[in-house]
């Protein structure tokens, strides 16, 4: 997780960030290009607040994609908790499939933030990384998954989830090749 100074803010301005934090999820998975205000609106809340907590595009962006990427993170310890170490490790890459279609208009923006704070990407893959790995060690403890595997070379594989075209039947297409990489792994 990005470390930062945790400041704990009074439930209505907490839900004043979680509003705006959703409204941009939403907004920047439809389009890369949506302004400030808009985001303001559909959040419901005053530019003000939206810069006060977000002084910039970049810093919400940033944000929305930490946020998001915690929920990948930490859904690789709640799947290992309800499943068999390979089923969660098939079903996280599941989630990991649908995290990349839907921030596929997050792309552009991305792209530019990743420019101005690379230390933050750096950061946000050894997050994903980490959750891989601890699946992969639970799914070899288990002796489904081969125990020379590096979870590296795994997301390595997977980086072909950020090619697929989200018009396209991407949801089977993400299964086969999910599919492919599990079967790679077997020993």
């Amino acid at each position: 997780m990005i470390s930062e100074k945790t400041v704990k803010l009074r439930a209505d301005a907490q839900q004043n960030r979680d509003a705006i934090l959703d409204a941009a999820t939403l907004a920047l998975a439809e389009s890369g290009q949506i302004s400030m205000n808009a985001i303001a609106q559909r959040a419901g809340v005053g530019n003000a607040t939206l810069h006060r907590n977000f002084p910039t595009r970049e810093a919400l962006i940033l944000a929305v994609y930490q946020h998001e990427v915690d929920g990948v993170a930490a859904s690789a310890d709640e799947l290992l908790a309800a499943r068999p170490a390979d089923a969660a490790l098939r079903a996280w890459i599941d989630r990991l499939a649908r995290y990349a279609m839907t921030k596929r208009g997050l792309a552009d923006a991305l792209q530019a933030a990743a420019y101005s704070n690379d230390a933050h990407f750096a950061e946000v893959y050894n997050q994903i990384a980490g959750a891989l790995t601890r699946l992969i060690a639970a799914a070899v403890d288990q002796g489904t998954v081969r125990a020379e595997t590096d979870p590296h070379d795994v997301l390595l594989a997977l980086a072909g989830l950020w090619q697929m075209n989200p018009e396209d039947d991407w949801e089977n297409q993400a299964r086969r090749l999910g599919e492919i990489v599990l079967r790679g792994l077997r020993g």
